[in-house]
């Protein structure tokens, strides 16, 4: 049986939170989903499902049914979010220090598919988060330092849950991109266990689990400088060329 949507908004993406161009971070819109379900009283894993890329600047239906939440354009699902009852396993820990060494060996820095996302991409400082994940030397781990700008804030100063979300994303991407190589990602299940804070500095760690055809799986994390874990995440990534 049918009920009706228990939660019915009008919400858009800025611009400023693209990650291919013209379309929204997958991170950051899976965490916007995400978000109801959780204001609703789950604290299991969100498991986001993106159907199609999320368009910039356009006005889109955000719905909470029962179990779901959806977003959509015209009568089109677009992102689809549902709790899970899971546990999510994690890369292991890379110090700040040596997380930030790594990031000399991000291959965006020579061939990005997606320049101006907000995550990885080669943003001025302050107008991305400028995470460039590169591989940690004699480990399978993929890893950069995360040094939270403070133009990331909402209006009471913290930093909303889907900036952390895409600080997610985009690591297990780069965990499998080959040169020439685009995916889009597919799915993201993440949980969030503490907050992250402006001007803080964290280490941001993925690592590749396998690979079947054109998906790509691989998970991440966000520890604090002591190793403490901030939060988790399972993706699924689509290649397109």
């Amino acid at each position: 049986m049918t009920t009706a949507a228990e939660l019915q908004a009008v919400v858009s993406v800025p611009a400023r939170f693209r990650g291919p161009e013209g379309s929204a971070n997958g991170g950051w819109v899976a965490a916007t989903v995400a978000e109801a379900l959780t204001a609703a009283g789950h604290t299991s894993p969100v498991e986001v499902t993106l159907h199609a890329p999320t368009p910039l600047d356009t006005e889109l239906r955000l719905e909470q049914h029962e179990n779901a939440v959806t977003l959509s354009q015209g009568g089109t699902v677009l992102v689809e979010a549902i709790p899970v009852a899971e546990d999510l396993t994690v890369p292991g820990f890379v110090p700040f220090n040596e997380a930030a060494r790594a990031e000399e060996g991000f291959a965006g820095l020579a061939d990005h598919p997606f320049p101006g996302c907000f995550a990885c991409g080669l943003r001025d400082p302050g107008d991305g988060l400028r995470i460039f994940p590169g591989p940690v030397a004699g480990t399978d781990l993929y890893a950069a330092g995360w040094r939270v700008p403070i133009t990331v804030t909402d209006a009471d100063g913290m930093v909303p849950a889907p900036v952390l979300w895409a600080a997610l994303d985009c690591v297990t991407g780069w965990t499998h991109f080959q040169p020439g190589e685009a995916a889009l990602l597919g799915r993201l299940t993440a949980q969030v266990h503490r907050r992250v804070y402006p001007g803080g500095t964290y280490s941001v760690v993925g690592r590749a689990t396998g690979r079947e055809g054109r998906k790509l799986f691989s998970e991440s994390a966000v520890y604090e400088a002591d190793g403490t874990l901030v939060a988790a995440a399972r993706a699924t990534w689509i290649v397109t060329r």
